[in-house]
């Protein structure tokens, strides 16, 4: 296993506009699940494509298992690369497939079967060997393209997006496939992806990237929790941060937990809250200081196990501000278009940003009314 690190890497593709990749400094840890996130054009497979030898930095350095590798080509670099397009090759069977990379790198051809079947035997396609790309099903397709890079026992893994073309029931069992797998052979594995459930479901840390440059890396808890600035809370969670205009700060709260004051009076312990309720609704049950607010609903969305309820807000100096708010299906009430409801916000949960450099900044006191 390998850790990967990049120091001050940057890609301009043309002089004079912006870099599609800036001045980037990260390093991986070992055996660590490491996912890029973020929208189209934020760089994410341009830095992917750098790490993996597939375009030349303008300047900074790549290292693998702490040496520069700016100067190897692909092959040299022990690691192993599975893109959108599985790229198989059609005319060959799924044993041929996993070979390939074998023959290219003139293994011993005594050792091609017990690689391959070691490989097949992890990922459960056995019984695909003798099969053509055609004759499989996409998740099939999907595992023989991961056996095609595992074959050559890399020190980094680089994955770009090779779950998008899966349907997404199909996504989801090949997502928990792909992570347990990650974890049993132990190899460092850097993921791209835009979708931000795969990111914090599988990443053990997310780079956060916007326009080519890194906004935050955490945990998934730490950059949905704790984010550095306005994009990462925007970016992060369906819906995103409920975002307020106050004087020089800008005031954030995530959606669950702006709720009824009706549910937290009914609440009670704990215990009663937590039988009752998911757990991102805890936090009601927290001693302090909550935040009124009084809420128009203009229109929802039933999601089955909750409602997505869209509005503004009425009265004090936040009157006519658009809000969000996500609440349990079960949750009593006519929440239905033009009714109006006093909701709450724990004073604990709300992030302040500065407007001008939109970062986050340490709480302050706030008016509200």
């Amino acid at each position: 296993m390998a850790i990967v690190e990049t120091r001050k890497l940057t890609k301009v593709f043309k002089q004079g506009q912006a870099g599609a990749v800036n001045d980037v400094n990260l390093q991986t840890r070992e055996s660590e699940f490491l996912v890029f996130l973020g929208p189209s054009g934020s760089g994410k497979t341009t830095l992917l494509r750098m790490i993996a030898g597939l375009e030349t930095p303008t300047s900074g350095e790549v290292l693998i298992g702490g040496s520069v590798v700016n100067h190897l080509p692909p092959r040299e670099r022990r690691i192993a690369m599975v893109f959108q397009s599985y790229a198989l090759y059609p005319h060959l069977t799924v044993y041929q497939n996993i070979v390939f990379p074998l023959k290219a790198q003139k293994i011993k051809k005594e050792l091609h079967k017990q690689k391959v079947d070691w490989a097949a035997s992890l990922l459960g396609i056995g019984r695909l060997l003798d099969r053509k790309p055609r004759e499989l099903s996409g998740g099939e397709r999907q595992r023989v393209a991961l056996a095609r890079a595992i074959v050559r026992e890399p020190s980094v893994f680089l994955l770009d997006e090779p779950l998008s073309n899966l349907d997404a029931k199909l996504r989801a069992s090949a997502r928990e496939e792909l992570e347990q797998f990650q974890k049993r052979v132990g190899t460092t594995t850097i993921y791209v992806t835009h979708d931000q459930v795969e990111a914090m479901a599988m990443g053990d840390r997310v780079v956060v990237l916007n326009q080519g440059t890194v906004r935050q890396i955490g945990t998934p808890q730490e950059v949905y929790d704790e984010p550095a600035d306005t994009f990462v809370a925007t970016f992060l969670g369906s819906p995103p941060m409920n975002l307020l205009d106050s004087d020089d700060l800008i005031i954030g709260f995530r959606p669950e937990r702006f709720l009824p004051s009706s549910l937290v009076a009914r609440s009670g312990s704990t215990d009663e809250i937590a039988s009752k309720m998911r757990t991102e609704h805890l936090l009601l049950a927290d001693v302090g200081k909550r935040v009124p607010l009084r809420f128009r609903v203009e229109y929802l969305e039933y999601l089955g196990a909750e409602r997505i309820l869209y509005g503004a807000l009425e009265g004090g100096r936040f009157s006519g501000k658009s809000v969000v708010s996500r609440i349990p299906s079960g949750v009593p009430g006519k929440y239905e278009a033009n009714s109006v409801h006093d909701f709450l916000v724990p004073e604990s949960e709300l992030k302040f940003f500065d407007r001008t450099s939109e970062k986050r900044v340490e709480a302050k006191a706030i008016q509200w009314q």
